[in-house]
């Protein structure tokens, strides 16, 4: 873990670059350089299996061959319709050696819409987890005539099922072994700037478009990425995110192969907290709602605990905030003030981190959604530095970031090297011009022309503004923005935020546009309000019973206050209403990184909204 004031650990290491100008390109070219270093680990029935850049090119190697076996061409797509997984990747690099554009899926999505993204990605060939994505697979497979094959991954309760149609990974695996490696000339069939992958977005305004990346792009932020971002084969890093999502597919899993950073799989979400603590990595990237999750565990922990361990945390993180605050204003740390650190450690923060998992981290990357500074502060404080990110789909997951060694907290960082970042004059929308821009969406050309104009710039759809220093900072989405009946522009975000560092808060919605003041929908942190039912004798059975209560209401009623206090009058929450069903990924209300629809939400809690204002 780097020390606060000496973040030399952080600077870009210098190392000879992977060569390749594809995608499949650089991970052979890992191959052959690292071939009995490990790669990959993940932990299946509370035992972890390692696999070494050899065996996973073997294997990857057999999949390849197995889809040229199937009959699937350069240029044809192959779909992965699964949690995230080693198999994931190997299908993934197995398609793109093929020559085959690799397109994933994700797992929550119901049997219509993996027959829409199958369908419009013109699907040939469709990995599946296990039995229920099998079942999705099958009912879609009516419906899409150009679909060859479906491979099942874990045929666990298949023992008995036979269709022509469907193969297991493993029969696939034995029919590439007997096949003759053409993979060579199957890799000078496809070209740096041929489609690589499909990355659908999340459709919150209609239906997912399919965002196109070749080679060139996904290389360009790669590489882009790492020389700033300092990663190499003595890393580790943890893999749980969807990598449908283009942070988990690009910053991730590609990055690693080009860094050589060893990837650990979670068992699944849900362990995600033990193992990280198991895992301990070194490098750590995830979204605002993990962040929290962690910050609300320990604030939690910290209320249970006794006044003597109150007190060592208080006294501690108040050290932590003086040295971040010196860090942060380019102070230097002097010896008592680091002395105090090292006691603070001691008595509490080294505790605190391990209980988190992240005390060999060296930073920490938070992105795809905002984020509180405050809470950026509070894991400085801890002594790990966390540097947001900023980029969507559209330029391959990453557009700026924030320097280890200049940080500064609400703003999103600098242009990172692989683009141009600026803001336009007269909208204040941020615009994206670099080699990591994708080459359009799929079978969409007018809403390609829609989000590139003329001179290569991309229309990010938020707001932002540029200080002196060349930082951004985004204020909204150009969509969301509030304008009340009185005319008084609010940029809601900056509100949720706040209150979303509130343990007891996963996420909320402010409401107003064209009224008279400002509402909110709020989402309760369920782990963490029933802990306070309970601490208070307050009766519940369910979820929608505890969102009622009216001490819980009364609860939030009090963080919303905290929060209105921040702000001006015309910016405080009047009124506000608890979602009183829990939602999860399958749900429709929430995006698959976990966010609120903000459209859809207003649109589904309508007649809960006109309440507020009756």
């Amino acid at each position: 873990m780097a020390q606060l004031w000496n973040l030399e650990s952080l600077r870009p290491r210098q190392r000879e670059p992977l060569p390749g100008d594809t995608i499949p390109a650089m991970f052979w070219a890992g191959v052959a350089r690292r071939a009995d270093r490990v790669l990959m680990r993940q932990k299946t029935l509370g035992i972890w299996r390692e696999w070494t850049w050899r065996e996973v090119g073997d294997t990857v190697r057999e999949i390849a061959l197995g889809l040229v076996d199937l009959g699937l061409r350069p240029g044809d797509t192959a779909s992965i319709l699964s949690n995230t997984r080693v198999e994931w990747v190997w299908c993934d690099l197995a398609v793109l050696s093929a020559g085959g554009v690799s397109n994933g899926i994700y797992p929550t999505d119901a049997a219509g819409q993996v027959q829409y993204l199958c369908e419009d990605s013109s699907t040939s060939v469709l990995f599946v987890e296990d039995e229920e994505q099998l079942d999705k697979a099958l009912e879609a497979r009516a419906h899409l005539p150009r679909l060859r094959c479906i491979v099942v991954i874990d045929p666990k309760g298949l023992e008995h099922f036979s269709d022509p149609g469907v193969i297991t990974l493993d029969e696939l695996r034995r029919r590439g072994a007997a096949q003759p490696d053409t993979l060579a000339q199957r890799a000078g069939a496809r070209q740096a700037g041929d489609l690589a992958i499909l990355i659908y977005t999340s459709g919150t305004t209609g239906r997912p478009k399919g965002a196109m990346h070749s080679h060139a792009s996904l290389l360009a932020t790669v590489r882009g990425l790492d020389g700033i971002q300092p990663q190499d084969e003595n890393d580790e890093r943890m893999c749980f995110l969807p990598l449908c999502h283009v942070a988990e597919r690009v910053i991730g899993l590609y990055a690693s192969f080009y860094s050589g950073t060893r990837m650990n799989f979670v068992e699944n979400p849900d362990t995600v907290p033990e193992n990280v603590r198991e895992i301990a990595p070194t490098v750590f990237g995830g979204v605002p709602r993990l962040w929290e999750k962690f910050y609300s565990a320990v604030t939690i922990s910290v209320q249970e605990a006794g006044r003597v361990q109150q007190a060592l945390y208080a006294w501690g993180i108040g050290v932590g905030h003086e040295v971040s605050a010196a860090v942060l204003a380019g102070r230097p740390v002097g010896p008592w003030l680091r002395l105090k650190y090292r006691l603070a450690g001691l008595a509490s923060l080294d505790h605190v981190r391990r209980f988190i998992g992240i005390h060999r981290c060296r930073f920490l990357i938070t992105g795809a959604a905002p984020i509180s500074p405050d809470l950026i502060r509070w894991y400085l404080a801890l002594g790990v530095p966390m540097l947001e990110a900023w980029g969507q789909t559209e330029s391959g997951g990453i557009s700026t970031i924030m320097p280890a060694r200049a940080m500064r907290p609400g703003s999103i960082g600098r242009a990172a090297p692989c683009n141009e970042v600026r803001v336009d004059p007269q909208t204040g929308e941020l615009l994206v011009r670099g080699a990591n821009v994708f080459m359009g969406y799929l079978n969409q050309p007018e809403k390609t022309a829609e989000a590139i104009d003329a001179d290569g710039w991309l229309r990010t759809g938020d707001v932002g503004v540029a200080d002196e220093g060349g930082y951004f900072r985004i204020t909204d989405r150009m969509k969301d923005i509030i304008i009340t009946a009185g005319g008084k522009n609010i940029t809601p975000s900056e509100w949720e935020n706040e209150l979303k560092f509130s343990p007891y808060v996963t996420d909320a919605v402010v409401i107003g546009d064209r009224r008279a003041y400002l509402t909110a929908i709020v989402m309760i942190e369920q782990e963490n309000v029933e802990k306070f039912a309970q601490d208070h004798d307050v009766p519940f059975s369910n979820y929608a019973s505890l969102a009622r209560s009216p001490e819980v209401q009364a609860l939030i009623r009090g963080e919303i206050d905290k929060v209105n206090a921040k702000f001006a009058r015309v910016e405080q929450i009047k009124k506000f209403f608890l979602l009183e069903t829990r939602l999860g990924a399958e749900d429709e209300e929430l995006t698959p990184t976990m966010k609120l629809k903000r459209k859809l939400v207003q649109t589904k809690y309508a007649e809960q909204i006109e309440a507020m204002y009756r």
